[in-house]
């Protein structure tokens, strides 16, 4: 029995038990609003499954384990024998097999697909982010494969299937497989045309051996990889699988897994090719064309994967601050902490509707919306993943020291937060690649003004900030060095415009006086008193 000194008050309840996907009122009016009302009924069905999933007891635990235990590295056999292969806990295959089965990698192949992958992605990557990225991958390598019908035949089948199937094997044999990929080499970095591995074609047409280094592979576990190499014609993309079709290993070692600040379940490796075997998928010297599709839907991940990282850091804040008292009374009804988690709410919110409106231009997939992804996704890209990192480190002090405690889960939260900014291309490549956009695609700059449009004269605020915008895109003057101020306010312009069309008064009105207005300070919880707050918070809260 407890001594009374030790008797525990005064403390929330764990966020465990609920229903991840229909307590986030955002994302649900989101994937509502995007989705034909004839998938609806089956869209709910299995995202309230999934959110139900992500949000009990045992699934928490997997994460917890998968982050605990992080994969080792068996370069070798008992014998002596090379054999290359990544160890994970039980844990981290439990979450990955269920990504797989709930169709994570398989928005290719059905009607509304990728909005209910986006949805779906959002709501379990919140149990751990870690296992999202061979799901990413995976998901990604699809259209990188369509350049070549006769590999995308061979492999979409067995990467957009609902069955996981670990361990290594030739990929035929497989009722599932995975995807990872190895772009980066140490001298180049984001600079993928500085690779240096060397392709040497062989005598049957169409397959190369490698010689090289990728600095960063991703998923190295997988059951094949797309890679970027110096063919006789130029900088190339090749299928590399892990296993060969009778069964031999492929010539692919692993010198180490990376130490990492975070996403610490999931291994990432630098790798060695000798005279390994691979296939080219599309044309010599037209590799970087040839990924560009599997780059931006990886992208879209990173903003989907950050929404994720906002949403569980808003939800647990807010549930903190319903039990805990102090000063008298609940934190959830003190007017400045109300301003702060309304203030946090709204970047969730906004991350949320964003980007579930791209996940929709995939599934349109018409010219005008194409455009527009060219533009907004690397916008989005750059605000949203810069947006995790300062809204998870204030929703961590809303808990005040227990949430700068592991058992609390912030911490991991925190630690994986600044991970999206970087993988696909930091900041600085964003920006950039939003001005090449307009510079070099008019059709992208006039789709993105199109769909800000349609909420011209709803919020004079909004009006004033498509204005300004417009005025920013006029001038050319020195737009290099002012890039990323310029790809802010096209984020924030888009958000601005998604929100007032699309959610209650109260949110819409926030954001503008915040975030358009101007009426705003230079930290979370300065927003004008004068808002309603309350309706705010209430939205965001993960239990009814």
């Amino acid at each position: 029995m407890a001594a009374s000194t030790h008797t525990v008050t005064n403390q929330a309840p764990p966020l465990v038990g609920y229903d991840v996907f229909t307590a986030d009122k955002a994302l649900v009016a989101a994937v509502e609003r995007h989705l034909d009302p004839g998938l609806l009924d089956e869209a709910r069905d299995e995202l309230s499954a999934l959110g139900k999933s992500s949000g009990s007891a045992q699934v928490q635990e997997w994460g917890t384990l998968a982050n605990e235990n992080p994969p080792k590295l068996r370069t070798h056999d008992r014998y002596g024998n090379r054999i290359d292969e990544v160890e994970f806990h039980p844990a981290w295959h439990r979450l990955l097999g269920k990504g797989v089965s709930a169709g994570l990698t398989a928005a290719w192949t059905r009607p509304g697909g990728h909005v209910r992958r986006a949805a779906g992605f959002l709501v379990w990557s919140q149990a751990e982010a870690g296992h999202g990225c061979p799901l990413s991958m995976t998901h990604a390598a699809v259209p990188a494969l369509r350049t070549d019908p006769a590999l995308a035949a061979e492999w979409e089948p067995r990467l957009t299937s609902t069955v996981y199937e670990e361990g290594l094997g030739p990929a035929e044999q497989k009722a599932g497989a995975l995807f990872g990929m190895g772009m980066t080499e140490k001298q180049g970095g984001s600079d993928v045309r500085a690779n240096t591995t060397v392709a040497r074609p062989l005598a049957e047409d169409g397959t190369y051996e490698l010689t090289g280094h990728k600095w960063f592979c991703s998923a190295p576990m997988s059951d094949g990889f797309l890679v970027l190499a110096q063919a006789p014609g130029g900088v190339t993309c090749f299928l590399l699988p892990r296993v060969l079709a009778d069964g031999t290993r492929n010539e692919f070692r692993i010198q180490r897994l990376k130490d990492k600040l975070g996403n610490r379940s999931n291994a990432s490796a630098e790798v060695e090719f000798d005279g390994t075997w691979v296939r080219r998928v599309g044309d010599e010297g037209r590799g970087v064309r040839t990924i560009i599709e599997m780059v931006a839907a990886t992208r879209l991940d990173c903003v989907l994967g950050s929404a994720a990282l906002m949403r569980q850091a808003v939800a647990q804040a807010v549930h903190h601050c319903t039990y805990r008292e102090a000063f008298g009374g609940k934190l959830i009804d003190k007017p400045l902490m109300r301003n702060v988690l309304a203030d946090l709410a709204l970047e969730s919110e906004a991350a949320t509707t964003l980007a579930l409106r791209l996940a929709a231009a995939y599934d349109d997939g018409g010219e005008q919306e194409r455009a527009f992804l060219r533009l907004a996704l690397p916008a989005a890209k750059y605000w949203v993943t810069k947006r995790c990192t300062p809204l998870v480190v204030e929703a961590s002090e809303c808990l005040g020291g227990n949430g700068y405690v592991e058992e609390s889960g912030m911490p991991r939260l925190l630690r994986e937060s600044p991970l999206n900014s970087v993988w696909e291309g930091a900041g600085n490549v964003q920006a950039l690649d939003v001005l090449r956009a307009m510079q070099r695609e008019p059709a992208a700059l006039n789709a993105l003004l199109m769909e800000v449009g349609k909420a011209r004269g709803a919020d004079h605020r909004l009006d004033g900030a498509i204005k300004n915008l417009l005025a920013e895109l006029a001038d050319l003057d020195g737009i290099e060095g002012r890039a990323r101020r310029l790809v802010e306010r096209i984020a924030l312009v888009l958000q601005g415009s998604l929100l007032v069309r699309f959610a209650p008064p109260e949110v819409a009105d926030a954001f503008c006086a915040s975030r358009l207005g101007g009426d705003w300070g230079n930290a979370f919880g300065t927003l004008p008193h004068t808002l309603d707050l309350e309706s705010v918070v209430d939205r965001a809260s993960p239990v009814a």
